[in-house]
């Protein structure tokens, strides 16, 4: 073979190995690609939605209100829908059946009724802590300045026994040794109750959660209870078992225990958990 006619045998060897490579860095590309795009589907979060019932503590009405305000615009196709009234009320709402997806108590023995049931699909979360404070009218005419002195106040409210912020209340007043005539007491069935008893005064007094009476604006004065003589209450909330929208109770259970709510729960003067 002559020298020019190896040069041509080379020359069109390699004319024809190009199409072939060309073709294996497309077909590569192409895999690469259609990979990376059905990763990005497989991964990404599913929108919710649908509406979930959170039966709340009382306590938490502004600070909840807030909050599924603030979950609806992030997930639009989600509605809040709330159930405000005493832990203990909600907690026998639920065993008896009654909607709820996620419930938040001001107490963690309420809660623990519907776990020993097994109604809760996880573990209860505390998201966040309270204590108990005095409120009189304004001014505070009665001249109420701790405990003590609701013994001879006249008419005190307080929350019903079966309500968390009853049971810290009788708590509260036992360790101090302060006894309030029975017929002194009005009990209110949870602590907005109790908290409009002295607003319309209906009572000279009340005991109440801190972040209700600091939230009453002018309606009332807080006198406080110094931390040696008060009770911690803390809050837990878990998704309920039952719920027809798991995905989206659990997402605002996230929610308020996350970065969002935890500053809303501040704001309002709620203790860290």
């Amino acid at each position: 073979m002559t020298p020019r006619s190896l040069a041509a045998l080379l020359a069109a060897a390699t004319l024809v190995a190009l199409p072939a490579c060309g073709d294996d860095t497309d077909s590569s590309e192409s895999t690469d690609t259609t990979a990376a795009a059905e990763a990005a589907t497989t991964t990404a979060a599913p929108e919710l939605d649908g509406e979930i019932v959170v039966s709340a503590a009382a306590s938490l009405t502004e600070s909840f209100t807030e909050l599924g305000e603030q979950f609806e615009a992030e997930h639009p196709g989600v509605t809040v829908t709330f159930n405000f009234d005493s832990s203990g009320t909600l907690a026998t709402q639920i065993q008896s059946g009654a909607p709820a997806d996620v419930f938040a108590s001001a107490d963690t023995t309420n809660m623990g009724k519907l776990a020993d049931a097994g109604l809760l699909a996880g573990d209860a979360v505390t998201f966040a802590r309270n204590r108990l404070a005095i409120v009189v009218k304004p001014g505070n005419p009665a001249g109420i300045d701790e405990l003590d002195d609701l013994a001879t106040a006249g008419i005190v409210s307080l929350c019903v026994e079966t309500a968390p912020c009853g049971k810290y209340a009788d708590q509260v007043l036992s360790a101090a040794g302060v006894v309030i005539p029975a017929d002194k007491v009005t009990r209110g069935q949870n602590v907005k109750a109790t908290l409009s008893a002295v607003a319309d005064s209906d009572a000279v007094a009340g005991i109440v959660y801190t972040t209700d009476a600091q939230g009453a604006d002018a309606d009332t004065d807080e006198v406080e209870i110094p931390d040696a003589d008060n009770a911690l209450a803390d809050y837990p909330i878990a998704a309920i078992k039952a719920s027809a929208e798991p995905e989206a109770a659990a997402a605002f259970v996230e929610f308020v225990t996350g970065e969002a709510g935890q500053k809303v729960l501040s704001e309002a003067g709620f203790l860290q958990p």
